[in-house]
């Protein structure tokens, strides 16, 4: 399409001008008669009005805010250095084909042949917070680079020294050596509204210093891979380059940097998501203090509440997040959190999804108290927890299977559809639970509809604890056919609750 346009605009001049020499050869009497008539006309006036003339439509004027913090946004670009393994060349030095395959190196060598480094370089954007030199961007701008480049809007470029970086939050904090730089306002993201104005400064696929506008789409949006950032939706277009850059109001303060979209085809298609302001700087405090980023911990696994779920729980909605374990000796085990517990509100803010609570834990201060607000039963009850630092060995935890050993004893729950045995120590000792019976066995029925599979642990079943297979057996003799069922099980060392409906 760019270049079809300019070849429509040369043809129209040549077929004008065939025309008009058309006219003089072919009608000249009917040409002479039009130019006397024209000259009797009146001659056409225009006047142009210069004056100042007011909007007739009240748009917003985003000027003021470019022309005040717009040389605080900076183009960030840093290189990284890559290792590209490569195969050897496949034919010997007095092989025809060898020279055709030079590149590839020679067969059983190091070298160039077998592994070679890349440079690899990536754009992006960040805005000064500090005239002695502090810059802020989003953590997968420089992460890994060998060498960061920071270029202010007055073209003078600066070596940039990594001074910290968060993987979860993806924030990181750079310094130049350079002072009474222009800074950008912070302001407070917990005021945003859904609807309110934003403007977007960055550097989108290498195009400096460029403006983008839009609203506020939602607020709190959780997003898969980045569990503990609540993001801010928006319609603002933003595309590669414009990560780290920062998102105005429209009072021209930083409410959030801006970090990913979504898309199928690698740019822009209407959904923008940005960093909290208020999320990024408490990690940028941490980092100016050489102090190690900490993040709230509950201690509990949480699953969203289906409506079939609801109805198993006697809840009047699918709404919270369900718990369906609870770690030892963690706070929610010490306020008396328990499995089959549904948490409806954080520190007074409402949980409408499971997605909503670990950005919310994880942002709590550690050594302080929460208000947990939970049903239990259907009641409504209110758990005061003390939220700790999230343990360094959470992310090291496995998930293997249960495998039961040798058989103690099995029993057949013929309503489930399904083969049970006693728990014993070694299972006991390597998931670290201290009830429950084991699936050994799933014949078609209840249970494998619900997707039990042998291995699993079933620890709960309409809310009652399950401590050994003659009390399983007595508990589905008691309950109602045709109705759903909460059933708690774990696989591996990890607990979910799923719905059963019983036959009678």
């Amino acid at each position: 399409m760019a270049n079809s346009r300019p070849q429509t605009l040369l043809k129209r001049p040549k077929l004008l001008i065939t025309a008009v020499v058309a006219a003089c050869f072919g009608f000249t009497l009917g040409t002479t008669e039009w130019a006397q008539a024209d000259a009797t006309a009146p001659a056409l006036s225009i006047h142009t009005n210069t004056a100042p003339q007011q909007a007739l439509v009240a748009l917003p004027d985003f000027t003021p805010i470019i022309d005040r913090y717009g040389p605080a946004v900076v183009n960030i670009s840093s290189t990284t250095n890559k290792v590209i393994h490569q195969q050897a060349n496949p034919f010997p030095p007095d092989s025809p084909f060898y020279r055709f395959f030079q590149h590839f190196g020679p067969p059983g060598q190091g070298g160039p042949g077998h592994e070679q480094h890349e440079r690899i370089q990536s754009l992006g954007s960040g805005f000064i917070i500090s005239p002695d030199g502090y810059i802020v961007t989003a953590g997968h701008v420089v992460r890994g680079a060998n060498h960061i480049v920071v270029t202010l809007t007055n073209h003078h470029a600066y070596p940039a020294k990594l001074i910290g970086l968060s993987v979860r939050y993806d924030t990181a904090l750079l310094k130049i050596d350079a002072q009474n730089l222009p800074t950008a306002p912070i302001g407070n993201s917990d005021n945003l509204k859904v609807g309110q104005w934003l403007l977007a400064v960055g550097a989108p696929f290498g195009f400096y210093n460029t403006v983008t506008q839009g609203v506020v789409s939602a607020m709190n949006r959780p997003l898969p891979d980045d569990e503990y950032i609540p993001f801010i939706q928006s319609d603002v277009p933003i595309n590669p380059g414009n990560s780290g850059g920062p998102l105005f109001n429209m009072k021209g303060q930083v409410i959030g940097i801006n970090d990913q979209i979504y898309t199928n085809s690698g740019g822009y298609m209407g959904l923008s998501f940005s960093i909290p302001i208020n999320t990024v700087m408490r990690v940028v405090q941490d980092f100016k203090d050489h102090k190690p980023i900490q993040f709230g911990y509950l201690g509990v696994e949480v699953q969203d509440v289906t409506p079939q779920m609801a109805q198993a729980l006697h809840l009047q909605e699918p709404v919270g997040a369900l718990v369906a374990s609870v770690m030892p000796n963690s706070p929610a085990a010490k306020a008396g959190i328990r499995p089959g517990d549904v948490i409806v509100t954080y520190n007074g803010k409402p949980v409408y999804n499971v997605g909503q609570l670990p950005p919310m834990v994880g942002n709590t201060v550690p050594g302080t108290h929460a208000e947990v607000g939970i049903l239990r039963h259907g009641v409504a009850k209110t758990k005061n927890v003390l939220v700790t630092a999230l343990p360094k060995n959470m992310d090291e935890q496995s998930s293997s299977a249960a495998q039961p050993s040798a058989p103690v004893k099995t029993l057949k729950i013929q309503r489930m559809g399904i083969h049970v045995q006693d728990l014993n120590p070694r299972i006991e000792k390597q998931l670290d639970v201290h009830h429950g019976v084991v699936v050994v066995g799933v014949s078609e029925g209840p249970a494998a509809e619900a997707g039990l599979m042998p291995g699993m642990i079933i620890q709960q079943i309409n809310q009652q604890d399950v401590r050994n297979v003659g009390e399983l057996a007595h508990i589905v003799a008691g309950l109602p056919a045709d109705q759903p069922i909460p059933l708690l099980v774990r696989q591996g060392k990890a607990s979910i609750y799923v719905v059963i409906t019983l036959s009678k």
